[in-house]
């Protein structure tokens, strides 16, 4: 069916943008008619829907303007001059405003950047001013030469790296680098952590000289962007550099370092974690030391898992040895895994403990772990019987074996928690 631009207006009038939207899309991609006086006619019924869409922006609620600023791309680059003055009406609604600059952010165009870095510069709102910059970072590089004037001004200068920051292109490493030195440790933080993803020349002197900035957001930035270049490893001693900073003033920095070693998975980098396990050492650190060292799933952070099991003295360290171990997939290791919590198993009387291993050892499905699962149904805590079950129900051959016991001479205990096991399994 044809659609004129009457029919157009009249849902415009009619407030029934989702219409609207459907005739534009037909008579936005119409070729043009051959003649003038026609042309000049759907130019001006064009001109009268984008005015109508243009005053349900300013007046209508947020539904309204969300389903009406869907439309505006329809109308490419003569969007933008109506755009910018309804940006820059300081009368106007601020939600209508921050429509205007969010609408802007998606033309890749001259006029558009310059709208949206003026109000950067010129507001006094926070809050449009962040959607300003946001909306030039959405432009990508066309934004770049645009915002880097911004970085002079202490007034836009975090805005302008918030923005360069989200673009990620390497045309931003230059103005960036400018800044990893500002007095607000919040700009050279954001610096920092946008850096740290290119693999450029001039970026690793910086992160490193980072490590040991005054303010504790600055070195845990520097300590991701590093944990994350295990290519450096030689190069900048990485593991040294990691390791004093697992010593760190600040806990969140030092558990960003044990992130960044056990992203580094070397064996010096693992033995690195496991001689920071020491009772003194914060159980909160302690924890992420352990991940950091299950991360790499190796015959050496068994090893050194292991051990930390063995002298853990904190329950809740011990179930978090017990979890990553019951998360590992490494088939070669898996029955290693599966040895070790078996035999703390058989020397852990805490039923919490007990709960733990129980899951682990049915996450692993090792059949070895099948006999001791079994004793822990004779396990006087009922919480502790019933992981046991939820475990074996995991392990091939676990029933028959159940059935088999459930018709020979057991304790009277084993002998109840077999058959609550088996009724267990029917339902």
């Amino acid at each position: 069916m044809e659609i004129s631009w009457d029919q157009a207006t009249e849902a415009a009038q009619q407030q029934n943008w989702a219409l609207l939207n459907q005739y534009l899309e037909q008579l936005l991609n119409e070729a043009p008619n051959s003649s003038s006086e026609e042309d000049s006619t759907r130019e001006r019924e064009r001109d009268r829907s984008l005015s109508l869409m243009l005053q349900a922006l300013e007046t209508g609620d947020f539904q309204l303007r969300w389903d009406v600023a869907k439309l505006f791309p329809a109308f490419g680059a003569t969007a933008i001059a109506p755009l910018t003055r309804l940006l820059q009406d300081e009368a106007a609604e601020l939600e209508a405003r921050w429509f205007a600059a969010r609408l802007l952010g998606g033309f890749n165009n001259p006029d558009a950047i310059a709208a949206l870095i003026d109000t950067v510069q010129t507001t006094d709102d926070d809050e449009l001013s962040a959607v300003a910059a946001e909306a030039l970072a959405n432009l990508g590089t066309e934004a770049i030469a645009a915002l880097i004037p911004l970085l002079k001004q202490s007034e836009t200068r975090g805005l302008s790296v918030g923005a360069l920051a989200r673009i990620r292109d390497s045309e931003t490493i230059a103005p960036l680098l400018s800044v990893v030195a500002d007095p607000d440790p919040m700009i050279r933080s954001l610096a920092i952590e946008s850096l740290s993803s290119f693999h450029d020349p001039r970026v690793p002197p910086v992160l490193v000289q980072a490590l040991t900035d005054a303010t504790a957001s600055v070195r845990q930035s520097a300590l991701v962007g590093l944990g994350l270049r295990s290519d450096l490893d030689a190069e900048l001693d990485l593991v040294s550099l990691l390791r004093d900073r697992l010593w760190d003033l600040d806990l969140k920095v030092c558990q960003q370092a044990a992130i960044a070693l056990g992203r580094l998975g070397t064996e010096a980098a693992l033995q690195t974690l496991s001689d920071a396990l020491l009772p003194t050492t914060p159980v909160p650190l302690q924890l992420e030391i352990v991940r950091a060292i299950g991360w790499t799933e190796s015959a050496i952070a068994l090893a050194h898992l292991q051990q930390a099991l063995l002298f853990a003295e904190a329950t809740t360290l011990q179930q978090e040895i017990i979890k990553i171990f019951g998360r590992w997939t490494t088939p070669n290791l898996q029955p290693q895994a599966a040895a070790t919590l078996i035999n703390a198993l058989k020397a852990a009387p805490d039923p919490a403990n007990q709960q733990a291993l129980a899951l682990a050892l049915g996450h692993l499905g090792q059949p070895a772990a099948i006999d001791p699962l079994i004793q822990l149904l004779a396990a006087p805590d009922p919480r502790t019987r019933l992981h046991a079950i939820a475990a074996l129900k995991i392990l091939p051959s676990a029933y028959e074996q159940l059935q088999a016991l459930s018709r020979s001479t057991q304790p009277e205990a084993l002998r109840e928690g077999v058959a609550i096991a088996l009724a267990e399994w029917r339902t």
